[in-house]
């Protein structure tokens, strides 16, 4: 996600209450959890004790820290991070990279993508491709970054004929992640996103959520295709990378989109796969 989460300068604390409070537990609830006292739990959380490596990285597992501010957590207690972060070219991933895009080609004709926790996409496959196409140059030149293509007026969102509610889903996600991580990158983004204009030329049309969750109707060449997205992140991961990325699938949210999905993007043979500029 970059740099730049928790202050650790007040020490270990003042932010594991700020994280058990965010959880909604009493002290007596997490010291149950946690296999330890709430007079423990108590003396740490007002600097009367320094807890263990053990104790903090506990703590965390119960309270669903994310991985990156665990470490902050470890920093603060004067312990030294647990979990690596390995740059996501680097050798060590090269069988996840392998894997992701195994996974995002296996998806098509249906969109997927990955992306980190700057919403930079790392790999995509063909069916983003497809809706991708008419998005202004300059937005598709490395590193893509998927909220950008997505909000700008020159991207997605004059196609995108429920932009305000989308535009909200997308904007809610990524408060969601700063009340997580307070990462000036991901805050750089949010503010230069969420002050886009709106298309002049886009048309809100009401009505278009689903019985159960909100789609993306989008414009393709006078056509109009409906997704659902969903998100897959991994579990239990044990790299700070690994953690902060996602995969985004869209699924077609009605019979007319999925009968047109296998037509616009036809099956091909492997090794001729082409994906987005900033996707690997």
């Amino acid at each position: 996600m970059g740099s730049a989460t928790a202050d650790t300068s007040t020490g270990v604390g003042p932010l594991l209450r700020h994280w058990r409070e965010r959880a909604g537990l009493s002290q007596l609830e997490l010291a149950l959890r946690a296999d330890s006292s709430a007079r423990h739990i108590s003396f740490v959380e007002t600097g009367r004790s320094r807890p263990s490596r053990e104790m903090v990285l506990r703590l965390a597992e119960h309270l669903a820290v994310p991985v990156r501010e665990r470490n902050a957590l470890l920093t603060a207690a004067g312990h030294a991070p647990h979990y690596p972060e390995t740059p996501v070219d680097d050798a060590a991933l090269a069988a996840l990279r392998g894997s992701l895009e195994r996974m995002v080609t296996a998806y098509e004709p249906y969109p997927a993508l990955v992306v980190n926790g700057r919403w930079e996409v790392l790999a995509a496959n063909r069916g983003i491709t497809l809706v991708l196409e008419g998005v202004a140059g300059h937005l598709l030149r490395p590193p893509l970054n998927a909220m950008r293509v997505t909000l700008h007026p020159e991207g997605l969102a004059p196609r995108i004929r429920n932009f305000r509610e989308w535009r909200e889903h997308l904007l809610e996600q990524m408060r969601r992640q700063l009340a997580l991580l307070r990462s000036v990158p991901l805050r750089e983004l949010y503010e230069e996103v969420s002050a886009y204009p709106l298309p002049e030329d886009g048309t809100e049309r009401r009505g278009l959520d689903g019985p159960f969750a909100l789609p993306m109707v989008i414009e393709h060449r006078g056509r109009t295709l409906s997704f659902f997205s969903t998100t897959t992140t991994f579990n239990t991961p044990m790299d700070v990378t690994v953690s902060e990325l996602a995969i985004e699938t869209f699924v077609p949210a009605d019979a007319e989109t999925a009968a047109l999905l296998p037509v616009l993007v036809p099956r091909q043979e492997d090794g001729q796969r082409d994906g987005p500029e900033g996707a690997p």
